[in-house]
């Protein structure tokens, strides 16, 4: 049997154990939220870059006002329009 004092140095280490594991587990909390945060705040940055460039491009084709397309991928595209106006240049 247990004597006084080896439970009071068992249940010691065992309250002192829980204590330590949420202490541990709000430092880790914490440093993850700060991450997240962090992380959210370079992406909406990111985004912000992406719609400045989509912006400037949106405004540079809507000053070219002889409407010709040059980009391959859009549907209005027309090739001989594009070399029609190479030729010209």
């Amino acid at each position: 049997m247990a004597s006084n004092t080896q439970n009071v140095v068992r249940y010691t280490a065992i309250l002192a154990g829980v204590i330590y594991g949420f202490s541990h587990a709000g430092t880790l909390q914490a440093k993850h939220n700060e991450e997240s945060a962090q992380h959210a705040t370079a992406r909406r940055a990111e985004l912000i870059e992406e719609a400045k460039k989509a912006w400037v491009e949106k405004q540079a084709a809507a000053k070219s006002s002889s409407g010709l397309v040059t980009d391959p991928e859009d549907p209005a595209f027309d090739l001989e329009k594009v070399v029609a106006s190479w030729e010209s240049k």
